[in-house]
Formats: C-alpha cells, sequence, structure tokens
C-alpha cells in the first residue's frame, strides 16, 4: 500500500506542480527591483522543484579537456542488460598513448549512476571511462526476474569483459563490497579481464568499525522487519507492475530526514537568490536537486540481502560471503593493486570502514596497496568537489597509471 499511497498523492499534486512551473516560467521579472510579481515567480519555481522524478537525468558529459585541447565526448551502449546498462563515455581520437580503461562502478542505492557525473567528467582526462548505468527496477517487466547481490557481481563481471584484459576499476560507496568479490571471484578464476587496480571509495567493506548512524539504524531491526516495512509492489501503470522494490523515495526520505534542515535552507536560499536576481546562484542550488531528487527503485532481492550481508552480519569482513554457492575469498588477489579513500568527516562510511579491505587482501604485495583519507570532506567530497578534484583524483590516476606495466 505504501507505494499505491505514494503513487496518488504524486498524480494529485502533479497538476498543482506543473502550474507552478507554466507561472514561475510566464511571470515577468523585474531585472531592477524586487517587485511583488518577482516574488510570486519565485515562489512558484520553488514549489515547481519540490518534487521527486523517476528518468535518470542526463550526463551532460559533451567535451572533456585531454592535454590541454577540447575534446568531443559521445555516448555509446556497450552492453545492455534488464537491470543495467555498461555505458561508455567514448572520446575523440587525439593521438598519443591511449588511455588506460576505467570501470567507474556505481552505487544503487536509490539515485541514478548520474550522481556521478563530476566522478566520471574528471575520470575522463586521462581515462577511457565507461559506467555501470543502473535501471530503475519499476520499469523492468517482473518477466525479466529477479536482482540480488549475486546478480550485481554477475554484472561487473560481464561488465569487464566486455571491456577486455587492462581495465581498472574503481567503485564509489556501496558498490565497493560487490567490487571487491567480483574481483575475488575472477582472479580464482584467473579470469583475463580481471582488474588491474581496485579503487574502494568510501565504502562499507566492514561496518564493525566506526559505526555511523546509518549502520546503528541496520542493526536495530531484524531483515524481517525491513522486508515488511519498506518493501513494496510497484504500482499500475508502471512496467514493472507488481515487482517487489524498496522505492528510492523511501531512501531519500529517510537521507533528507538526516539533515532535515540543511535541505530546508537550501530551498530557502534557492527562493532568495531567485528574488534577488541571482540567477547563477539558482541555478546551482537548482541542478544539485533535480539530481538529487532523481530516485531509483532497488530491487527487493538486493536491497534486502544488502542491508542482511553487508550491514548486518558483515558477511565480507567475516569471511562467509558467498556467491552463486561459493565463498568469496579474497586472499586470491595477487596482481590487482589496491587502493582504498575514506572521507574525514564521513557520516554515511566513516573512516576506518574501506581501509578494512587490505586486511582481507594479505596476497597483494604491500607495494600494490595505498590508501588515503581525505581531511575536511564528507562523504559526497569523496568523489565530488574541489578536494576529489585536487586532492584525491591526482592519487586516483597515480594508481591507475602505475598498475599498467
Amino acid at each position: 500500500m505504501l507505494y499505491q499511497a505514494y503513487q496518488f498523492q504524486s498524480d494529485l499534486m502533479s497538476p498543482l506542480r506543473l502550474m507552478a512551473q507554466h507561472l514561475g516560467a510566464s511571470l515577468w521579472l523585474d531585472k531592477t527591483e524586487r517587485s511583488l510579481v518577482r516574488r510570486i515567480s519565485a515562489a512558484n519555481e520553488v514549489i515547481s522543484r519540490m518534487r521527486l522524478t523517476h528518468a535518470r537525468p542526463a550526463y551532460g558529459i559533451t567535451s572533456v579537456t585531454v592535454r590541454g585541447e577540447e575534446v568531443p565526448v559521445t555516448q555509446e551502449t556497450v552492453l545492455s542488460e534488464p537491470f543495467g546498462t555498461l555505458l561508455h563515455f567514448r572520446k575523440a581520437h587525439t593521438g598519443g598513448e591511449p588511455h588506460p580503461p576505467v570501470l567507474l562502478v556505481a552505487p544503487l542505492s536509490g539515485h541514478f549512476a548520474t550522481l556521478l557525473r563530476e566522478t566520471a567528467r574528471t575520470l575522463l582526462q586521462d581515462h577511457d571511462v565507461y559506467i555501470t548505468d543502473w535501471h530503475n527496477a519499476r520499469d523492468v517487466p517482473l518477466r525479466k526476474g529477479a536482482f540480488a547481490l549475486d546478480d550485481y557481481i554477475d554484472h561487473m563481471i560481464r561488465f569487464l569483459a566486455a571491456i577486455g584484459p587492462g581495465a581498472h576499476v574503481v567503485a564509489v560507496c556501496q558498490p565497493c563490497v560487490a567490487a571487491l568479490a567480483a574481483t575475488a571471484i575472477m582472479a580464482e578464476d584467473d579470469h583475463p579481464a580481471q582488474p588491474l587496480s581496485l579503487t574502494l571509495m568510501a565504502g562499507p567493506v566492514d561496518c564493525r568499525v566506526n559505526p555511523t548512524a546509518v549502520n546503528t539504524l541496520a542493526i536495530g531491526k531484524p531483515i524481517e522487519w525491513f522486508e515488511k516495512n519498506l518493501i513494496s509492489h510497484v504500482p499500475l501503470p508502471h512496467a514493472g507492475f507488481m515487482r517487489r522494490v524498496y522505492p528510492g523515495f523511501v531512501q531519500l526520505t529517510a537521507f533528507m530526514s538526516m539533515n532535515p534542515e540543511r535541505h530546508k535552507q537550501a530551498f530557502r536560499h534557492m527562493y532568495e537568490h531567485l528574488v534577488e536576481g541571482e540567477v547563477e546562484q539558482a541555478r546551482t542550488i537548482q541542478n544539485f536537486y533535480d539530481e538529487y531528487l532523481a530516485v531509483n527503485d532497488l530491487p527487493a532481492e538486493f536491497y534486502l540481502e544488502t542491508v542482511e550481508k553487508v550491514f548486518q552480519t558483515f558477511d565480507l569482513a567475516r569471511g562467509v560471503l558467498s556467491y552463486r554457492g561459493r565463498t568469496v575469498n579474497p586472499a586470491a588477489i595477487r596482481r590487482t593493486a589496491l587502493f582504498t579513500v575514506e572521507g574525514e568527516r564521513d557520516d554515511i562510511c566513516s573512516v576506518g570502514q574501506t581501509v578494512a579491505a587490505h586486511d582481507l587482501c594479505p596476497s597483494i604485495r604491500p607495494y600494490l596497496k595505498t590508501h588515503h583519507v581525505q581531511t575536511g570532506v564528507g562523504h559526497y567530497g569523496v568523489f565530488s568537489g574541489k578536494k576529489w578534484n585536487q586532492q584525491i583524483y591526482p592519487r586516483v590516476r597515480e594508481v591507475i597509471h602505475a598498475s599498467m606495466g
């Protein structure tokens, strides 16, 4: 009933938001004074922005600067599966040595892979970038079957095989567990496409370490509670009708409830910027919330297994994580360089949880292991913003390029 109630409310509010959108756009904005008309227009613009969307926003990466030259970028589908696409940001050839291929592994946690837009754009300067473009589960017909943690690992292995030998992996947040597991499976099988380097950024490898409020919430209830209270069936008219999902709007509500004042203040600032005619400042906030309020439903099987195995029973960290009936053995990883990154102020995946990967991989030689704690950043600052671009990314690039030989 939860999803049906949400859908009913969304349908009910849609005409109001549409009216506010048209009214905000059509009203004349006085450029020289704070007129009543401008206030009304700004209020309508804010109202129209306070909505959830369920389609992936555009990546908007059309060019990148390579060796001081602006190079066109196009998107191409390399491999398409019902629940995800391997997307390639193809750069026009500029001569010189080819850039190393990198698979950017995006979280499947309520938002679309476009949340890593800036991460991908930065990586494109020196790398040939692919991304795991996860689909909205509510748009996947029931006949396509289930999608669980094993399927996520399967996708990573298939995607790396499609890219071919010599690729590198950069996993952000939630998929660090699956990325480490996939690398271990490929190493144990001596798969030719096992990655040359594995970068894990702000991921919950061992949530027993320095637990956050997110970790405490996960262990506060049995998994049956999560299934009973947070899983819903997709309603009509969506293609995934009757599929069991963890709705993206539930995840977003949980995230926003962690710091509601910050979001209230952001929308207040958007209104004030519009009233003052500060269009660029308002657009920065609008762009963020266009992305943040685009929600992606998770397949129920994947969500429940992630909560249980990653956040409740810590299977990978305890050495009991299974994949297709086999125990995942990170000690099988020998030739892949390992780089872990954590944010000093990360309140979602705290310091210590990602670096735990090093202890799980004793067969990787010490000189192939690197760790970095970035001061002054929270969770999102690990993969976006000034410190990502200026301090973290150079370390990532160094690890990738050093492990190419």
